[in-house]
């Protein structure tokens, strides 16, 4: 099993791409477009990605993604999210200067920047790739925050853990397949889907009435807008689903109220462990 992730082996999409497959062999790929482009070439059997996190919100660019390529959401999983500060074996706290990270982990950890304002946070492409990147230098005056994993696998020192503001803090990570390959799951109790509505008074209200006819609950809905067309917005939306009959009877009452239609994926919802 081969999945890829976005990022470097160590990140959070490595655990969480461990979590789905304990055996799969990781395929880290620089950029998100770069992961589905392999999947939908048949490169890898999988792919793992971040879709939305208990505290930043939505990972916008993979919704998009999932919307443009043939790819369908087979599993979800729940990751929690612990940034640790990572130097140079031999490095301390109190002589750093800057400390890299992607920007969302910086963002998670003002409270420890606050308390050391001293070190330059300084935004990198992906958590992993900050520690890696320190390793190679091996500048005792710089550090990076990213998982314990991370720090493992690079053979980082873990000066401080938990460095996040809220330890309530976790990440749902979908996994992947070519959409023809996605099998049936007869225990799937959540769907994911897009659809956009026509360009007319009441149809958006008439939409989501579908839902409301069908007893069904809607646990996510955002928009994003139509590339190239201002003004006109695709909608997404997370509900939890009874019966494969309902989700049926939802796409059709829905298909006479939207110009699109897309189910993303049908799975069985992550859970929160421990």
């Amino acid at each position: 099993m081969q999945i890829a992730i976005q990022g470097e082996p160590g990140s959070f999409s490595h655990e969480a791409a461990l979590k789905f497959f304990p055996e799969a062999t990781i395929v880290p790929c620089s950029y998100s477009p770069e992961v589905f482009r392999r999947l939908v070439d048949g490169d890898v059997d999988a792919a793992a990605i971040p879709i939305e996190n208990s505290l930043a919100g939505s990972v916008v660019e993979h919704y998009d993604l999932l919307l443009t390529h043939d790819v369908a959401v087979e599993r979800e999983t729940l990751l929690g999210i612990h940034h640790n500060l990572i130097a140079v074996p031999g490095a301390q706290i109190e002589r750093l200067v800057r400390v890299y990270s992607h920007p969302i982990a910086l963002a998670q950890c003002r409270r420890f920047f606050a308390e050391h304002p001293q070190i330059e946070p300084v935004p990198y492409y992906d958590t992993a790739g900050s520690v890696k990147q320190l390793m190679e230098l091996r500048d005792r005056s710089c550090g990076a925050i990213a998982s314990a994993q991370a720090a493992a696998y690079y053979g980082g020192e873990v000066l401080a853990p938990n460095l996040e503001d809220n330890a309530e803090n976790y990440t749902r990570f979908f996994l992947m397949r070519r959409r023809n390959e996605v099998a049936a799951n007869q225990q799937a109790n959540k769907v994911s889907l897009a659809f956009q509505v026509e360009n007319r008074p009441g149809t958006l209200v008439g939409a989501l009435q579908a839902f409301v006819d069908q007893q069904i609950n809607l646990t996510k809905i955002e928009s994003r807008p139509v590339p190239g067309k201002p003004w006109q917005y695709i909608f997404y939306t997370d509900y939890q689903l009874a019966s494969p009959e309902l989700a049926e009877k939802a796409l059709q009452l829905l298909d006479e109220h939207c110009s699109m239609v897309k189910e993303l994926g049908r799975y069985s919802a992550g859970q929160i462990e421990g």
